[in-house]
């Protein structure tokens, strides 16, 4: 199959979510865990079966421009880590199926997952490395998602770990972009076969650098080791799933990925095993200090990852084929954990080990399950994670970036694995050990255990029969280091220094457990430098306010006075800067006989308002001056310019009278100093700003642009309208990039503004008003909504287009609140802000894409016709789509400002008075406005604990009992 179809399936099941979850509840896990081993099969079945086998390849155009293209490889690397990544993700997706309460809404958790599923395999895959940074950044996105969805105790963790892997993110963007300049290519194969050519560049140390800096934030080593386990705060099927078994592993993969090309060099390696050794030691010492098993699980995997980040920088072949294998082991060993402490606190409603006791013998299974995964994580025998943990003790003492590397890296690493086997018996005899308190607890159902039964069993096993994991390990060790031979494991291999460093790890990690209390106690004294993060964090906030202050105040001469002086300083070093010779197109007399009575027009209005003390006269010259300058692009052969200006300045005094409401209905006179300095300031903008429009657009000759435009616009769109091929072909990426900026907009009405608190709130006009403009409502509604039909259809061809009839019916929603005080559809449920703006967004997007899957450029327009009896010939073109995207856009904006900014208007206001006689708006009804209501389902705490409380505000911790939501 085409690779693509893999994240293209994830998306599909993601996609099927909401409807499987409506009839299957939590069962939804079985099929999408069902779904996950299908699509393993099929990307396994497409695997090499070896190095002489040609590599899967599958490609699409993105953008050639540039060089770049969609590419995926699933060489052998990126086939055992789509490995770890399904197959994992099928045993946690069944785990959830009984972990997740029987009565809820469970789309989120599981659409989550699987986009997240998804975003990996396209990063493991991935053989461009601007695609690879896309998938990277997506895999960071969807976990910031899944942290906080664990409700609102889990929000600062999330933040926290996306602000942390974000700025990893950008290392790696940054190291990409240097590396395609470097290597003069986008392609990550051509890259690796030819690492001189990166190696020789002066860049080189920068790439590396910057590499190791993004691997260092997703996989949480130190000193970027904090976010994971703040992250805990997520739900335990997440915590297994992201941040022990797959997300974390995705700064592995990168650094096992380029080891190819800066293996053997001194900075990488020695910069690997400094940062690796030093995070398995701090993150085994600190497992030690913890009494909640899910932090201690948590600074045990950034033990671990630290021992695969070491190994990986030895680059040996012995060491890389050793990370591999514990990469395996690591996922089989840790997600079991995850999901028995899971099953404890779903059980025993704590996970602190001060609370529990003697669980073993009321849940003998769960006991004997988390003792296999722990003696694993230990490294004890026959475990997988003794092989895997043998054969790291040989590749560290390879080690050979000095001649005492490989000692030094070998005695670090047993003190890790020592440290490691201590908090492994910790796990265990805290939960399990001791007398039974709880009698009253049993073994949970077989469903619910059999997921982390099976990871368990499987490590047990694997480690007799690790010679079967052999081709999957050579497979992937040929990507990393194409010169290593083949690889053979074998579960014993006789006396050897590994199997002594083994003992002593035991005979150490016995002793420290043993001494426990002292330990701990030892350790507890350790000095903790503090939340660093936070104080940084918080520190930024203070620094951005301190910046922002001059903008947060109730003037609006205080916001603009720096950007209209900014343009003023323009236009004065402009002025200076060009010749006393005459402007470039200036020379002649370029004016026409209706521009000046229009321009004495617009200077008698402009003065009138600037002079006037009345808010609604102001308003009402502000729009005359509008009309004024429609009327002059109409007469300059700007139609679709003059139309959209003209409705702007309609839907412009709607809102703006729906304000006014609220303030005074006259302004106060400012000081004669004051007035003349702004009076100056606005004289020398303007000039500024007209000097600049004469110099670029003074000449009325056709520019260069211009003619390719008014030639090649029918010919390649097939519209005859050029301003609005402009928009939604030549232009669309523009567009659309405008088109998301009204979104945001329309996002921050709703939620800066909230929703009205009663559904009939709002304006009621008198009586004898209301029935003319309802009257006149309900005649001309009909005809403003088939105009904007009309124009909305003539658009690629006459004047017109979706922005102009998006505001056409804009109007007609605005007339029809005036008239009835309510917006017209407001029961809808597809007449409101946020799904209009949603479909505007698919739509845009969707019609870019589909030319892009069809092997064109990015919207590109794909033009088609119909033949229809009646009709005739009917040309189509996706460009209808995007406009109609465009429209969508447009229409919610206008939504949100009328149904938003016209909330809570008096009761009984009258438009003849407007104000009582202090020039304030006269007092509505006491609680007119209220309390803003959320939409449905927002703004309601989610109840995290077994007794239906929510968490403090500050925990980064979930509750005990999350299971029981």
């Amino acid at each position: 199959m085409p690779l693509f179809l893999a994240p293209a399936a994830m998306i599909g099941l993601a996609c099927l979510v909401p409807l499987l979850d409506r009839r299957l509840g939590r069962n939804t896990g079985y099929i999408l865990a069902a779904g996950f081993l299908i699509v393993g099969a099929l990307l396994w079945g497409r695997a090499p079966g070896g190095a002489d086998e040609p590599v899967v390849t599958t490609e699409l155009p993105w953008l050639p421009a540039l060089g770049v293209t969609a590419e995926l490889r699933l060489d052998g690397l990126a086939a055992m880590f789509c490995l770890l990544i399904l197959g994992v993700g099928a045993l946690i997706m069944a785990y959830c199926a009984r972990y997740l309460s029987e009565h809820g809404n469970h789309r989120a958790v599981y659409t989550l997952l699987t986009l997240f599923a998804g975003a990996m395999l396209g990063l493991v895959m991935a053989s461009d490395i601007i695609l690879l940074v896309v998938f990277w950044e997506l895999t960071t996105i969807c976990s910031y998602f899944l942290i906080g969805d664990a409700g609102p105790h889990a929000v600062r963790a999330a933040r926290k770990a996306f602000l942390v892997t974000a700025s990893g993110g950008l290392a790696l963007l940054a190291g990409m972009v240097l590396l395609a300049v470097a290597a003069g290519t986008t392609d990550l194969t051509a890259i690796l076969a030819e690492p001189e050519a990166v190696l020789a560049s002066p860049l080189a140390p920068a790439i590396g650098a910057l590499i190791i800096v993004a691997a260092v934030t997703k996989s949480a080593l130190v000193p970027a080791h904090s976010w994971l386990p703040g992250a805990m705060a997520a739900i335990t099927p997440v915590s297994a799933y992201l941040h022990a078994a797959t997300m974390v592993k995705a700064g592995i993969y990168l650094l096992m990925r380029f080891s190819g090309l800066f293996a053997g060099e001194a900075a990488w390696s020695a910069a690997l095993l400094i940062i690796g050794l030093t995070s398995a030691v701090f993150g085994a010492a600190w497992a030690l200090r913890q009494h909640d098993l899910k932090r201690l699980l948590a600074y045990s995997t950034v033990s671990q990852l630290g021992l695969l980040t070491a190994a990986i920088g030895v680059g040996t072949p012995t060491a890389l084929s050793a990370a591999i294998l514990h990469t395996l082991a690591h996922a089989l060993f840790k997600a079991t954990l995850f999901m028995l402490v899971g099953i404890i606190d779903h059980e025993a409603g704590s996970r602190d080990i001060r609370e529990l006791s003697g669980l073993r013998r009321v849940m003998p299974v769960t006991a004997a399950m988390t003792g296999l995964a722990g003696l694993s994580m230990a490294g004890v025998p026959p475990l997988l994670g003794f092989v895997s943990k043998e054969y790291l003790f040989q590749g560290f003492l390879d080690a050979d970036v000095t001649p005492w590397a490989g000692p030094v890296a070998g005695a670090v690493a047993v003190v890790a694995s020592a440290l490691t086997f201590a908090y492994g018996l910790r796990i265990f005899y805290g939960a399990f050990g001791g007398p039974t308190v709880q009698t009253e607890l049993y073994e949970p159902a077989r469903a619910f255990l059999a997921p982390a039964a099976f990871a368990a069993l499987l490590g047990l096993l694997l480690g007799p029969a690790v010679g079967l994991l052999d081709p999957i390990v050579g497979w992937a060790l040929v990507d990393v280091y194409p010169t290593a031979g083949e690889v053979s494991f074998y579960f014993w291999h006789g006396l050897s220094p590994e199997l002594a460093m083994t003992a002593i790890t035991i005979a150490i990690g016995l002793g420290l457990f043993l001494a426990r209390t002292r330990v701990e106690r030892a350790l507890l004294r350790i000095p903790v430098a503090g939340n660093l993060f936070e104080r940084g964090y918080e520190g930024l906030l203070r620094f951005g306010a301190l910046v922002g202050r001059p903008d947060r105040t109730g003037s609006p001469a205080s916001i603009l006075v720096r950007p209209v002086l900014g343009l003023i300083a323009l236009g004065t070093a402009a002025a200076l800067a060009l010749d006393n010779g005459p402007l470039p197109g200036l020379v002649g007399d370029h004016s026409a006989a209706p521009d000046w009575p229009i321009l004495v027009l617009l200077v008698i209005v402009v003065l009138g308002c600037v002079m006037t003390g009345s808010a609604l006269t102001a308003l009402a010259l502000l729009g005359t001056a509008g009309l004024v300058v429609a009327l002059w692009f109409l007469l300059a052969g700007a139609p679709d310019v003059a139309m959209t200006l003209l409705l702007v300045e309609v839907l412009t005094a709607v809102v703006a009278v729906l304000v006014l409401t609220r303030l005074p209905a006259r302004f106060r006179r400012p000081r004669p100093r004051r007035a003349v300095g702004s009076a100056a300031v606005a004289v020398l903008a303007g000039l500024a700003a007209a000097g600049a429009t004469l110099l670029f657009t003074g000449t009325r000759d056709i520019s260069p642009v211009g003619d390719y435009f008014l030639r090649r616009a029918e010919p390649e769109t097939g519209g005859r309208n050029v301003v609005n091929t402009i928009l939604v072909d030549f232009r669309g990426l523009d567009t659309l990039g405008e088109a998301a900026v009204l979104g945001a907009v329309t996002l921050g009405l709703l939620m800066l503004l909230g929703s009205r608190s009663v559904p009939e709130a709002g304006r009621t006009a008198p009586p004898a008003d209301a029935l003319v403009m309802r009257v006149a409502f309900r005649m001309l509604a009909p005809v403003m909504l088939a105009l904007s039909a009309y124009l909305f259809l003539r658009g690629h061809y006459q004047p017109g287009g979706g922005f102009i009839a998006a505001l056409v019916a804009g109007t007609a929603i605005a007339f029809g609140y005036l008239a009835s005080g309510r917006v017209p559809g407001r029961g809808s449920r597809l007449l409101r802000p946020g799904p209009l703006t949603a479909g505007g967004l698919i739509l845009s997007i969707g019609t870019a894409l589909t030319a892009h899957l069809v092997g064109e450029a990015f919207f590109t327009p794909l033009r088609g016709s119909l033949d229809l009896p009646v009709i005739g010939y009917l040309p189509l073109t996706s460009s209808l789509v995007f406009d109609l995207g465009i429209y969508l856009f447009v229409l919610g904006l206008v939504l949100a400002a009328v149904d938003r900014l016209g909330d809570g208007l008096p009761g009984g206001f009258d438009p003849s008075d407007g104000h009582d006689g202090s020039g304030h708006p006269s007092p509505g009804p006491s609680g007119a406005r209220g309390a803003a209501v959320p939409p449905d389902g927002e703004g309601k705490a989610r109840e995290t604990t077994a007794s239906g409380t929510t968490a403090p505000a500050d925990e980064t911790v979930e509750s005990p009992g999350e299971a029981r939501r």
